[in-house]
């Protein structure tokens, strides 16, 4: 066999909905749990099973990783090097950011070094491996990604004033550049104590103000939004300083390593590297090493314009230019049979209608929300019927 249908893991995160996963594809939630994440991989703490047995994923890929993976990704990486996800954000997730490669290697071996439990809560680095990722929008999908332009930061600053931060807010505004960007963030995150509240209460004063610019209005109502569920956090400064984005079904954006980012509601695709690394810098009651994180984030501003990716369409399939070799990531309108070239372990997920795959002597059909598993080894298959899918590969 090269073609494997999947039953995955479903996560109960609190911020996750508790409707989008059954509305989009039906999945059953008779608890009427908070079904955060649906998870399509091999990762060790949400393990996809081949459908029908209780033969694990990466079980099946340990005993034949050249055949299921390809000697390449065999040797490069030694797994399944991504993790495919269904996100269904309620309420917004932490702000947080992702060392890059060398640093995660770098962090792993010192807090091991330390003896620093996996597990524990003050740990940073839970692997040795970056954390990029991508996200496709299923619903309407509200972020935070990347520091807005300088002169945004410096106008909402100057309209939004907060007396703790009024020293560095001016020295910001005198002269732009990433070093005063990382002195502004820096005393932001640090916010302490009294000097914390009296910012806060300074910033909620804006929350009924009516004459605001639509720059800072914008970045006001979702401050009171996140308010809701994160009374007194420092998060609810973000978004005066990183960029506010909306993307609507079918659109996609890559989070880079070490860019903050934020995902704050709606339902989307999301494929990443095979890793947990996550630095916090607000909206959570979890740790929040402010100098490791500062000292692992880029002081660049992000153009807005520039990030939703446009993706290259051929014959039915949009494929996005993803800038790492951990995955690639291709959505397929599947409107008649064709023929695809496995050059990878993939996992097809069915969006939408009814896709039949075909390996050799195999035929799997996929309904909306359903998934299979495509080792290296089935070197080709056709898929047909009228449907959209996702491919996640490498």
């Amino acid at each position: 066999m090269t073609l494997y249908k999947l039953n995955n893991v479903i996560q109960n995160y609190a911020w996750g909905s508790k409707s989008s996963m059954h509305d989009l594809f039906g999945y059953s939630n008779d608890d009427n749990q908070p079904q955060a994440e649906l998870w399509m991989g091999a990762h060790p703490n949400g393990c996809s099973r081949l459908a029908g047995t209780d033969t694990l994923l990466s079980d099946l890929i340990n005993q034949q990783p050249e055949q299921q993976l390809g000697e390449k990704t065999a040797k490069k990486f030694g797994e399944l090097p991504y993790l495919f996800k269904v996100l269904a954000a309620a309420t917004p997730l932490s702000i947080q950011v992702h060392p890059n490669k060398a640093r995660s290697e770098e962090g792993f071996a010192r807090e091991n070094q330390q003896g620093i439990e996996l597990s524990a809560g003050h740990r940073n680095y839970k692997d040795p491996n970056h954390k990029p990722e991508l996200v496709y929008a299923l619903t309407e999908y509200h972020a935070m990604n990347g520091f807005r332009p300088l002169q945004h930061i410096v106008k909402l600053f100057e309209e939004i004033e907060i007396t703790a931060l009024a020293e560095v807010a001016r020295e910001f505004s005198a002269n732009p550049n990433g070093d005063s960007l990382k002195r502004l963030f820096n005393a932001l995150l640090s916010l302490d104590g009294d000097e914390k509240q009296s910012a806060l209460n300074d910033l909620y004063g804006y929350y009924t103000a009516t004459n605001l610019s639509p720059l800072a209005a914008q970045a006001i109502a979702y401050s009171k939004e996140f308010k809701q569920h994160y009374n007194d956090d420092v998060g609810l400064f973000a978004p005066l300083m990183l960029n506010l984005v909306v993307l609507q079904p079918g659109e996609a954006m890559f989070l880079y390593a070490e860019t903050p980012h934020a995902y704050l509601r709606g339902t989307g695709l999301e494929i990443m590297a095979n890793s947990d690394n996550v630095l916090r810098a607000g909206l959570t009651p979890k740790h929040i090493d402010v100098a490791e994180l500062v000292d692992n984030t880029l002081f660049q501003p992000i153009d807005p314009q520039s990030i939703k990716m446009l993706p290259s369409t051929n014959n039915g399939v949009s494929c996005y230019p993803i800038p790492v070799e951990d995955f690639g990531f291709d959505v397929v309108e599947v409107t008649q049979a064709q023929s695809h070239v496995v050059q990878s372990a993939e996992i097809l997920f069915c969006l939408d209608g009814e896709v039949c795959i075909q390996s050799d002597d195999q035929s799997i059909t996929l309904t909306k929300g359903e998934s299979l598993f495509a080792s290296f080894d089935s070197q080709d298959y056709q898929y047909s019927g009228a449907g959209k899918m996702a491919r996640a590969y490498n």
